[in-house]
């Protein structure tokens, strides 16, 4: 039987609140298996913000003049 996880008692809230887990069934969780959540998580997260980072690359070229010789 694995042991309860070593974190603090906000992180294992705030961890449950996102991956919609109880919190009794989160300490309890296998490592591997909550690595694997956390990490779908965050990659879920990453792709939401994805689009608003692509407009800056855009508005950087708009604001150099174009340079001629």
């Amino acid at each position: 039987m694995s042991r309860p996880l070593q974190i603090s008692a906000e992180t294992a809230v705030m961890l449950a609140k996102e991956l919609k887990v109880p919190l009794e069934h989160l300490m309890h969780m296998p490592r591997h298996i909550l690595l694997q959540k956390m990490a779908e998580l965050a990659r879920v997260q990453s792709e939401t913000m994805e689009p608003e980072s692509t407009d800056s690359t855009d508005s950087d070229s708009k604001d150099k003049p174009d340079e001629q010789l």
